[in-house]
């Protein structure tokens, strides 16, 4: 036990597999099973299983957790490339791709939300809305889903699966979740714009852990470290700050094999562009592509070493 005077907490979150019953991660490139999100060698896997559809085909089914997650844009990348790569390979028309969205949307941004739905249906990709994963039989390649009707069953070749995420069991027992919101997910309990507990005013939350609307991307962290670092100064000062977290989060959200669309926004689901006049945030340009290609991974690289 160490006693502190500030607490600043960026712990991450902790992906839940568990929770899908019937599977475990030693599935992961067998039976058209992936996981991307599991860890580099299970990407590995995952590529395995996902060439294996392209090849054959079949029933393919993209899923997204109903939890908040880290890069929320992810699920619909893997939909898109999958379907890109079978293009290219000629192999499209014997796949059936099916993207199980957790709600009612596909993406919480409406404007994006609607973006997709229309490349959606240029590329005979089928939203199936409210439907979220809860159960697989491995052995007769069968998902289970929760549905407003309740539960069903689907059929398929190819599954990704992406599991509940939560907060590390450490922060849920410590008393600084919401109580009232995102129940069983364990976020702290911080003001949006300060990113300050509302409860513990010495403690601060950074990054996946912190319970705000929006803002689980490295690009928010960027975002948010200079934030609680004035708050902190400040109070250590015994004086006030006005520096505010606007919600902003970046999703650079590939669509093709050299192609995306840099997609950025706020609290309010404004689209809040980096690059104004040079790069329209709803249209599929290479140059997004190579910034999430080049720029961003050198960027990404410079936060982990404290330099960016």
């Amino acid at each position: 036990m160490l006693s502190y005077d500030y607490l600043i907490v960026a712990t991450g979150l902790s992906l839940d597999h568990d929770a899908i019953e019937g599977f475990s991660l030693d599935m992961v490139g067998q039976d058209g099973i992936g996981a991307l999100y599991a860890g580099p060698d299970y990407a590995a896997k995952t590529w395995q299983a996902a060439s294996k559809f392209t090849e054959d085909g079949g029933v393919g089914l993209f899923t997204r957790p109903a939890t908040e997650m880290k890069c929320a844009g992810a699920p619909l990348k893997h939909t898109f490339l999958i379907d890109d790569l079978a293009r290219k390979a000629g192999s499209r028309g014997k796949m059936d791709v099916h993207y199980m969205a957790n709600n009612n949307s596909l993406f919480g941004v409406p404007i994006v939300s609607e973006k997709v739905r229309m490349l959606f249906g240029d590329r005979g990709i089928t939203p199936d809305y409210s439907h979220v994963l809860t159960g697989i039989d491995a052995g007769s390649k069968r998902a289970r889903f929760d549905t407003p009707e309740g539960s069903v069953e689907r059929d398929y070749d190819y599954i990704h699966i992406i599991p509940p995420q939560r907060a590390p069991d450490v922060v849920r027992q410590s008393g600084l979740s919401w109580a009232d919101k995102w129940v069983g997910e364990g976020w702290m309990e911080v003001d949006k714009a300060s990113l300050r507990h509302l409860r513990y005013p010495e403690v601060f939350a950074l990054g996946d852990v912190a319970g705000v609307p929006k803002g689980k991307t490295a690009a928010s962290v960027k975002w948010q470290v200079p934030v609680v670092e004035e708050h902190l100064v400040a109070q250590i000062a015994g004086d006030t700050t006005d520096a505010a977290y606007n919600g902003y989060t970046s999703c650079p959200l590939i669509t093709q094999v050299g192609r995306a669309m840099l997609v950025e926004f706020d609290y309010n689901n404004n689209l809040t562009p980096s690059f104004p006049g040079i790069i329209a945030p709803l249209e599929e340009l290479w140059i997004s592509w190579l910034m999430k290609e080049v720029a961003l991974k050198a960027t990404y690289n410079a936060m982990l070493r404290g330099k960016a």
